[in-house]
């Protein structure tokens, strides 16, 4: 079951719904069957996380989740994570916070309301150090954004007390709300094979180069960049042309990269 994005990724409250911490990690479904199995979207990842190998679970249960590697602050470390999940040779440990149960006793409970669901999956979990649950905040889900963004977490997750868990589907019954950062850049070229643009940020006196975007571009924005890139071509590359760094455009994006990178910027608007 996947997510829709808040109308104008702006939170609501609402009394028929329930609001979560988004954890920022890759989503992970923990299968205790007649064996263990650790499935992300694409992958079955069992190998990956020896330290998940003894889940404080029944047989015939099946967790939804996601896991994380957390700092030092007990924040969620989404590059260290990541790095994990790449290659074997990254030691960070990773916890499971589980959301949700779609079996408990060997039954498909998929078709309960979540606030039930949320009751069995306290029954089937005992906690430890590599298995969390995630629970419902109490109060309203503007504040707890609010409190989110003061404290520079992903975002939250608002879900229908009731809804079903459907499927291999993008539901409006679990909305996301994301706390996007906001910055201005430097448009400084573009790629050759992908229909992504070069950025560039306005630092110390010149302009570093931030990694590429993909996200917002609409056809009329790539369109008005047309004449831009054949008139203020500076270089290319194998796999890039580079451009003056004329114009400015507004991005949101999820936060930096260690090495300087923007990570997951989305077009905005241009800066006239």
């Amino acid at each position: 079951m996947l997510l829709q994005y808040a109308k104008n990724n702006e939170p609501f409250d609402d009394s028929s719904t329930i609001s979560e911490l988004k954890w920022d990690g890759i989503r992970l479904i923990v299968s205790n069957m007649d064996k263990l199995n650790l499935y992300t979207k694409n992958t079955n990842a069992t190998a990956k996380y020896p330290e998940l190998h003894n889940p404080p679970i029944p047989k015939g249960t099946i967790l939804d989740g996601e896991i994380v590697v957390l700092d030092e602050h007990g924040k969620a470390d989404f590059e260290a994570c990541n790095a994990r999940f790449k290659s074997s040779r990254i030691k960070h440990k990773v916890v499971f916070f589980a959301f949700d149960i779609l079996y408990h006793r060997g039954m498909d409970v998929t078709g309960l309301p979540l606030e039930v669901r949320k009751g069995l999956l306290e029954e089937a979990l005992q906690e430890n150090e590599h298995y969390q649950i995630v629970r419902p905040i109490k109060g309203n889900a503007t504040d707890f954004f609010n409190i989110i963004c003061q404290h520079g977490l992903e975002g939250i997750v608002i879900k229908k007390k009731n809804s079903k868990y459907e499927k291999n589907t993008r539901s409006w019954s679990w909305q996301k709300v994301i706390n996007y950062q906001q910055a201005e850049v430097y448009i400084t070229g573009y790629s050759k094979k992908e229909h992504s643009w070069l950025l560039g940020y306005h630092e110390d006196g010149h302009i570093r180069p931030i990694g590429s975007l993909e996200l917002g571009i609409t056809p009329s924005a790539r369109k008005s960049m047309s004449p831009v890139f054949e008139a203020y071509k500076s270089g290319e590359s194998k796999d890039h042309v580079y451009v003056k760094p004329l114009v400015r455009c507004k991005v949101k994006y999820r936060d930096w990269y260690k090495s300087g990178i923007m990570r997951l910027p989305v077009f905005e608007e241009f800066i006239v």
